[in-house]
């Protein structure tokens, strides 16, 4: 991973902008189709009780992605700079809410899902070869503290290994980087398809259909406590539900956000990243929809609610492949989530690039190696995201679980804070900015982009309120980028290239 880094940087510290609108809508749906889509459903399902609720809460996540995807357009064509979020935030509030944004993205949002995501590939890859495996142990774990482990298991060491892998790879050039990106979207986005037509056409199973639409809205079987001994049995509790629900589907769709830190990379960018937004999201929500309708029409509601492992998609994929279907959605989900962390990898890298350039990260961050790409950044985000595999957490029965699990947890409600301030910011820059040039305008301004802060808004109260063990922990670690910030406002560097 640091042979890049020996090389001499290049005398033009300039990004190519080798992105067209086609490679920009695979990078906004290639990293936005990981594993999540195939498992979540079933925690889901739990957690509102019924078919129509299920469909209902992914609804609900298409349609707030989608608003924020048509209002991030906006900034997009007004902005077009490497660093995407984090400069919308900076010039809307000010350096240090971009500041929190991009510590927090490089100490969880993004490493953490890279280490989630590698793991998750590997996890996978054990179907088809058991040896890869959590809990196979290179180095069992050493206790730290009576909650915390490290370890290495052959899952582990794959997931580590894979991250390496494509840090390099993207350390070679942003060709490189992008033909990946486009060849893993399009298999994997395929093989979602193909799900779907499969599980619909094939799968189709009457006593299912009977049980799921024909008492679409009936709330029942496992019922999961969604916070203070609420469930989905009462009115209130299926609101509680719903709002609680969205961790799970707006992760699962999340990371549209990642070709706003490559706007430095893109062609015409001014026109191409707001289409590619629109195209990439909203082709990514349609199919997360069909693809809970194929998983309604094969498995009946409490099926899903209790499939192993709650993988979802290898249930249905059982039903039209009998016997083989874990072992074909195995190989489907390694292929997604290695383009996912692909683009994930090529993405993060450009917001610290971002920072670096204004003195708000390690100076050598903001260089870029001959091959034009900011391959210091690529490494210590890779490093940064392989040290978060190896740390466990002890469960109260002795078992262990992942912290980057938790970290994500945590941090799931601070990143909807963050895209809450986006939209409010597309209000402020208005007001602050109105001469600068706006080549795309958000869409239904103001009453769409207001209605997503008001909707957003109403599910992160419901956060604090009712998951206070995995939301409050996550301000905490946005707060912990304030002495770091001023740290670096008074001792780092800015660059003098433009």
């Amino acid at each position: 991973m640091t042979t890049a880094l020996t090389e001499a940087p290049v005398t033009d510290q300039k990004l190519v902008r080798g992105l067209g609108l086609l490679d920009s809508t695979m990078l906004v749906a290639g990293s936005m189709i990981g594993s999540g889509i195939f498992i979540v459903s079933a925690d889901i399902s739990r957690q509102v009780g019924s078919p129509g609720w299920l469909l209902v809460v992914w609804i609900i996540t298409g349609l707030l992605t989608l608003t924020a995807a048509l209002s991030y357009g906006e900034l997009a064509a007004m902005m077009p700079k490497a660093g995407g979020q984090y400069v919308y935030l900076r010039e809307a509030f000010s350096p240090l809410w971009g500041f929190l944004y991009g510590w927090t993205l490089f100490l969880v949002i993004q490493t953490g899902t890279i280490a989630a995501v590698a793991v998750g590939f590997a996890k996978f890859l054990g179907v088809i070869w058991p040896k890869i495996s959590i809990d196979n142990y290179i180095i069992a774990p050493i206790r730290i503290t009576s909650g915390y482990a490290i370890s290495l298991s052959t899952a582990q060491l794959v997931g580590v290994l894979l991250i390496v892998l494509l840090t390099f790879m993207n350390t070679r050039g942003l060709k490189l980087g992008k033909i990946v990106q486009n060849v893993f979207t399009i298999t994997k986005t395929g093989s979602l398809i193909a799900l779907i037509l499969l599980g619909i056409l094939v799968g189709w199973n009457a006593d299912a259909v009977h049980i799921n639409f024909g008492d679409l809205w009936h709330v029942g079987g496992k019922l999961q406590d969604v916070g203070q001994g609420l469930t989905a049995a009462t009115a209130f509790g299926l609101f509680v539900g719903i709002c609680v629900a969205q961790t799970n589907s707006l992760f699962a769709a999340d990371a549209w956000n990642n070709i706003t830190f490559t706007a430095g990379e893109v062609k015409d960018p001014r026109r191409n990243i707001p289409l590619s937004l629109a195209f990439g999201t909203f082709l990514v929500i349609a199919l997360y929809l069909l693809a809970n309708v194929a998983y309604l029409v094969t498995l009946p509601i409490e099926v899903i609610k209790t499939v192993p492992a709650d993988r979802v998609a290898s249930a249905t994929a059982d039903v039209v492949f009998p016997g083989r279907g874990a072992v074909i959605m195995a190989v489907a989900i390694m292929i997604s989530t290695f383009g996912c962390n692909n683009g994930l990898i090529l993405a993060g890298a450009r917001a610290y690039f971002a920072m670096a350039r204004d003195g708000l990260f390690f100076r050598r961050v903001s260089e870029l190696n001959k091959f034009r790409v900011p391959a210091w950044g690529l490494v210590i985000q890779g490093i940064w995201a392989a040290l978060l595999v190896l740390p466990r957490t002890i469960n109260k029965d002795g078992s262990f679980g992942s912290l980057y699990n938790d970290l994500l947890t945590y941090v799931i409600s601070a990143a909807l804070i963050f895209y809450i301030l986006t939209i409010i910011g597309i209000f402020l820059l208005r007001r602050k900015q109105p001469d600068v040039e706006r080549p795309y305008r958000a869409f239904g301004y103001p009453i769409v982009p207001a209605l997503y802060v008001i909707g957003a808004t109403v599910i992160l109260v419901v956060l604090f309120v009712y998951q206070t063990a995995t939301t409050w922990p996550g301000l905490i670690i946005v707060l912990t980028g304030v002495p770091v910030y001023f740290f670096w406002k008074f001792f780092g560097e800015k660059s003098t290239t433009a």
